[in-house]
């Protein structure tokens, strides 16, 4: 099979030059990873039959699955029905708001199928893709946000169905240096499992009422959000003691708190079970 080495697409042009990955690229890393690498692969796919809900979700992709494939922003954007249109969804810990970034992907449309193109016309192979002019004053506003975040290369792939129609696709922003051929035998290892846990949040969240606050959404006290909205931002106990004009151990107390009562074990889970109850507006 003979698959080209690059693959333009002129529209919708979202984003410029995508590369599709070549077969043998993508294949030779398997004889070369070593025990652990394999034992990173392991972990994560036995860590992903336990995402039930967007917080399971965000705390292993933006936590244990950083260890397989590094990347600063994730992007999931799942099929909506027979349309080429999807629910697009970000996840990230960089200081950046990932509602910006669902914005952008809300107000242009195009930026998915645009890439979804070239995938299928690469018979299904990893996209490598760096920042360029866009198409529009969305796409524009996306590439100058993941530049400022420094990741202005994306590595996206997906899932089809048996008539080879995409069902969902992923867009790992990276840093310059983070995308090769083993990173892309590693994300078709890990996308399947990526869309499998993916789905049954949404329809966890399917069978949740419009406007539903869990208990604990009351337990965290004005403070305590406080000082998780600066864990989100990514700042140190050190940090957000300097903001908040108190000592860094009572900052960490603090954030001991927040873990007993969101009962996760890291600020990483903390923040993510916390977005997903509602307890911290961003």
């Amino acid at each position: 099979m003979n698959i080209q080495p690059a693959v333009q697409f002129a529209e919708p042009a979202a984003l410029a030059d995508p590369v599709v990955v070549p077969e043998a690229d993508v294949a030779a890393p398997f004889e070369s990873l070593d025990m652990l690498a394999f034992e990173s692969v392991v972990l994560n796919l036995e860590h992903s039959l336990r995402v039930h809900a967007k917080h399971h979700f965000f705390s292993w992709t933006q936590g244990l699955l950083q260890s397989l494939i590094r990347h600063d922003l994730l992007v999931c954007a799942l099929r909506n029905g027979s349309a080429m249109s999807f629910n697009v969804e970000c996840f990230s810990t960089a200081p950046a708001e990932p509602a910006r970034f669902n914005e952008l992907f809300r107000r242009d449309p195009s930026i998915v199928p645009g890439l979804v193109a070239p995938w299928e016309e690469g018979r299904f192979q990893p996209l490598e893709c760096s920042a360029a002019s866009a198409a529009s004053p969305a796409s524009a506003a996306l590439w100058r946000e993941l530049t400022r975040m420094g990741a202005d290369k994306v590595f996206a792939h997906g899932t089809h169905d048996a008539a080879g129609r995409v069902t969902s696709f992923f867009l790992f922003a990276c840093r310059p240096g983070g995308v090769s051929g083993k990173q892309a035998y590693l994300v078709q290892l890990a996308v399947p499992f990526l869309h499998t846990a993916w789905i049954r949040t949404q329809v966890n969240r399917a069978s949740e009422t419009p406007g539903t606050r869990f208990p604990e959404a009351h337990v965290l006290t004005q403070r305590e959000q406080e000082i998780l909205k600066w864990v989100y931002h990514g700042k140190s106990n050190y940090e957000i003691g300097v903001i908040l004009e108190i000592s860094p151990l009572t900052v960490k107390n603090h954030v001991q708190k927040i873990l007993r009562k969101l009962n996760v074990q890291n600020r990483t889970q903390a923040v993510g079970k916390a977005i997903e109850l509602r307890v911290l507006n961003i």
